[in-house]
């Protein structure tokens, strides 16, 4: 039945660079209410993201959510162009060539609005016209409108008035007489009142022209969840955090599908940079744990390694035997800390023909190894020689031993 409402969490991938809390493959959240044509369920989406990020540890002042809807845009773009771009073709008496020229320079304008917040009203200005210089010196053309043209667009992009009352009667003056446009902002202003009725107050929840959304199936109400505080990046330059979800309204995207016209909305949580927030705040700690590496001294001898690991399991611990080319058994190691092994089991011929082991604490070791003297070294042992019986219990009490650190 709807309207209906779903959740769902998993792996995606991206293609494009990596940077801090950004991945190629990344846990997503998505949360979406199918169904329902009333901008009421936009207003709860923002409520419960906003929700959603208090609840995980980030505190109002360090987020907020911003909103904004395309037909607002659209209604800036009709005074630019003298036409809706979402409207009926079939009802536009222009030429097709240069109605395709002007929908492709629309989702062009899309695409460069929605770099606001990183290169800023001048850098979109740049873009919007003959195009600029980014920070390699490379050059970008530009989408070619008049300065005129690009003026109008900046400025909807900064009529943020300091209250969403002053910024609403901005968006009004913006979209003139078109239908669309004014249509967008009675939608804003519900969307308002309904948050508002809530409680949400303008530290969580704000309207805001600049958000524009890159993805060209959103309809109407689109919004993005920011984080305001700084971190350093690669290179150490201080920079907000930025982003962590995003989302809106898409009423049209099931039809190209279907051939269903169901009215949807939803948002996307970027997991993986939710939690990279989190460490940067200081609000978890976590560490990446591997699983116990069972190392390769005599690859005749597989049989016995593969017995090791086959206890480990059963016993509940993730093992794995070395699959690599044991020759150079530093290269086992080097693989065993590249996959934040917390122990590396060793047993060459001289161990088996005694029935030991040897166990390589490697998280101790590694601790040693930051800052201990030679003397501290030998007091702290982190390779242990237990009898091939004892592996499961040892193992384990050195991985209680390693959380209890």
């Amino acid at each position: 039945p709807t309207p209906y409402r779903r959740y769902a969490m998993g792996p995606v991938w991206r293609n494009e660079k990596p940077g801090p809390g950004r991945y190629r493959q990344f846990y997503q959240c998505d949360a979406d209410t199918v169904g329902a044509a009333s901008v009421a369920a936009d207003a709860e989406i923002c409520a419960m993201l906003a929700d959603c990020l208090e609840e995980v540890g980030i505190a109002r002042g360090d987020y907020i959510v911003r909103v904004n809807n395309r037909k607002v845009l659209n209604g800036v773009l009709v005074s630019i162009f003298g036409f809706d771009p979402n409207s009926n073709v079939k009802n536009i008496d222009a030429d097709i060539a240069a109605l395709r020229e002007t929908l492709e320079k629309h989702d062009s304008i899309l695409r460069t609005i929605d770099k606001f917040d990183k290169v800023g009203a001048e850098g979109v200005r740049e873009l919007l016209t003959k195009g600029r210089k980014d920070r390699s010196g490379a050059f970008i053309d530009g989408v070619g409108l008049t300065n005129s043209q690009a003026a109008k667009v900046i400025d909807f992009l900064t009529c943020r008035g300091k209250n969403n009352v002053e910024t609403l009667e901005q968006l009004r003056a913006a979209v003139g007489k078109s239908g669309i446009g004014e249509e967008g902002v009675n939608e804003l202003q519900e969307i308002a009142t309904l948050l508002d009725a809530q409680g949400y107050g303008p530290d969580q929840i704000v309207i805001d022209p600049s958000v524009v959304r890159g993805l060209g199936y959103y309809t109407g109400p689109v919004y993005e969840a920011e984080l305001t505080f700084e971190i350093l990046d690669e290179k150490g330059r201080k920079r907000q955090f930025g982003s962590v979800a995003g989302g809106g309204r898409y009423d049209d995207l099931v039809k190209r599908f279907t051939g269903q016209a169901v009215p949807a909305t939803g948002v996307s949580i970027g997991v993986d940079r939710l939690l990279a927030a989190l460490r940067e705040k200081g609000r978890i700690e976590a560490r990446d744990v591997g699983p116990v590496v069972v190392t390769v001294m005599d690859r005749d001898r597989m049989a016995d390694y593969q017995a090791m690991v086959g206890e480990l399991r059963r016993a509940g611990i993730r093992a794995e035997v070395y699959l690599g080319n044991p020759k150079n058994f530093g290269n086992q190691l080097k693989y065993a800390d590249k996959r934040h092994s917390p122990v590396a089991v060793i047993e060459g011929e001289d161990e088996k023909a005694r029935g030991v082991v040897q166990l390589k604490d490697l998280i101790l070791g590694a601790k040693i190894a930051e800052s201990a003297t030679l003397e501290e070294w030998k007091e702290r042992p982190s390779q242990f020689e237990v009898p091939r019986a004892d592996l499961v219990a040892k193992v384990r009490e050195i991985l209680a031993g390693q959380d209890a650190g």
